[in-house]
């Protein structure tokens, strides 16, 4: 069995201690704030400076990782002897892991010998966190890059994303909600219940009234779609862990969840979705 490494990128908003302790490589996706020309890296900013400026009003910018840079990191492992699995960012929110399908399309014919195999896991933040992270279990468990490359396909269509945001603004600046439900949701504190469809894009399911609301109505899809309370889970936030332990509160008091992660929204995600977002991922029945 050949050596292998995982590999993905910044779109797991998990940090950079998790990535080691999983043995994961990434390349990260970039911002920049509009009053400035200086350009970041998803971690090259504490999550609570990039929103504390975001709440001061400024307006961030991102960029997908580009093909050069895969190609440099890609072949220093080709060089070492290792094949790559590659678990991207969905495509329907980033061209990041198409960025990674051509650099691995250009390497391929310099080195024969090795393997690139990639995988658009339709995900985003946490719920691309979650699926690499249960990628890097079965590679230390033993399993081959095409065994762990089926059972992350697997996952796929089970891997369930639910948010809530606490400002629409962010979701208007995107072009996700109108002006109009914008500041109409505003007024009447309406928050959307919005999900990552089986397509990777970002869909608006529902609307609950007030926070405490819309934090319940995340606890209540874990109830409705949840198939395995042991399982990990993991709750990203916007720099807002008082709601988000309210929320984990919630899954272990109702639902028996016993492995909770709480991770940060970086910055990358956090652009569009803004400060106080709260974002729930587990594997369910279905997305």
């Amino acid at each position: 069995m050949n050596d292998y490494v995982i590999f993905s990128d910044s779109g797991c908003d998990a940090s950079d201690e998790m990535f080691d302790a999983w043995g994961v490589k990434h390349r990260s996706l970039t911002f920049v704030f509009t009053d400035s020309p200086t350009q970041y890296s998803n971690d090259d900013m504490p999550v609570e400076v990039f929103y504390e400026k975001m709440r001061g009003g400024g307006v961030a910018k991102t960029s997908a990782v580009n093909i050069e840079t895969f190609i440099w990191a890609f072949e220093e492992e080709l060089k070492a002897g290792r094949d790559i699995l590659y678990l991207g960012f969905s495509t329907g929110l980033s061209t990041t892991a198409n960025s990674a399908e051509a650099a691995a399309k250009e390497l391929s014919p310099k080195y024969p010998e090795r393997r690139i195999v990639t995988v658009d896991t339709l995900c985003a933040s946490g719920g691309e966190g979650l699926i690499v992270y249960l990628a890097s279990l079965q590679k230390k468990a033993g399993k081959s890059i095409d065994e762990v490359a089926e059972f992350v396909k697997s996952k796929i269509p089970h891997l369930c994303h639910w948010f809530t945001v606490e400002d629409l603004v962010y979701l208007k600046r995107g072009g996700r909600v109108s002006p109009t439900v914008a500041l109409v949701g505003s007024l009447l504190g309406i928050k959307p219940v919005m999900h990552v469809d089986d397509e990777g894009h970002l869909t608006k399911v529902s609307t609950a009234r007030g926070r405490k609301a819309s934090i319940k109505a995340l606890a209540d899809k874990y109830a409705e779609l949840c198939t395995d309370t042991d399982a990990p889970v993991f709750i990203s936030h916007g720099d807002c862990e008082k709601d988000a332990r309210i929320l984990a509160d919630m899954l272990r008091e109702r639902c028996g969840a016993k492995d909770i992660t709480l991770t940060f929204i970086g910055p990358v995600i956090g652009a569009h979705a803004g400060p106080g977002t709260i974002a729930l991922f587990f594997v369910g029945k279905k997305r």
